[in-house]
């Protein structure tokens, strides 16, 4: 006679799945390792998610939205002074390049001058950029532009006349403000003939987030849509 117990249908239900007690105890060790990192913490638990805010925000300051406050009024009446705008950093890491209209905010340093700038995109790489035709209007590859939808009022598109060629991978900037505007026209004679690198390009302004009564979404001129490519231009 099999005097052997067998076990039953409870029995086999109540014993632990192979691993999962060793899966239950790893999961734990989790709010342990915290709660051992807080207790060198002065402040403890508020202290941790304070850091953990401050992390975030600096990943997404850097690879993300980056905010900006305008300097100067070389943009008005678009962007006034003291305004606060969030730049897109990921508007040209994919593939994408700024085009014609774009508001950009970039690294100036060793063209413009130290510092970060805020423009508008009026001529890319391969580009023939002219000021001005019988009206006074810019020309883009020989059409001219009527940029009377975001210029200053009463400013011309330009009182400096010039005749420029953009190379590949670089930018022709302008200010709104033309009249104030220290831009691509101003530094033809520098490094680089006013013209600002692409990759020097920090992103695109998307949005004014302050003061609340001028918030809006920017969004790229339609002013250049006409203009033809360049010849032999890429993409």
């Amino acid at each position: 006679m099999d005097t052997e117990a067998q076990p039953t249908e409870r029995d086999r239900s109540s014993r632990p799945e192979p691993g999962a007690a060793e899966g239950r105890s790893r999961f734990a060790l989790v709010p342990r390792r915290a709660a051992r990192i807080t207790e060198w913490m002065p402040g403890g638990w508020v202290s941790l998610t304070l850091l953990l805010c401050l992390v975030f925000l600096l990943l997404l300051s850097t690879f993300v939205v980056r905010p900006f406050q305008i300097p100067s009024g070389s943009m008005e009446n678009g962007l006034r002074i003291g305004d606060r705008v969030l730049v897109n950093r990921l508007a040209y890491r994919f593939g994408s390049d700024p085009q014609r209209g774009d508001v950009v905010v970039f690294d100036g340093t060793g063209y413009f001058g130290d510092g970060d700038y805020v423009k508008r995109v009026v001529g890319v790489g391969g580009d023939h950029v002219v000021c001005c035709d019988k009206k006074g209007r810019i020309e883009v590859n020989g059409r001219s532009v009527d940029e009377s939808g975001f210029l200053y009022p009463d400013d011309s598109p330009s009182s400096v006349p010039f005749d420029v060629e953009v190379p590949d991978g670089a930018l022709f900037l302008l200010g709104d403000h033309r009249s104030i505007s220290s831009d691509s026209r101003d530094h033809l004679g520098s490094p680089g003939g006013g013209m600002i690198p692409v990759e020097d390009v920090l992103g695109r302004a998307d949005w004014i987030v302050w003061p609340a009564g001028h918030a809006t979404r920017l969004h790229r001129s339609a002013a250049y849509a006409r203009v033809p490519e360049a010849e032999g231009a890429h993409g």
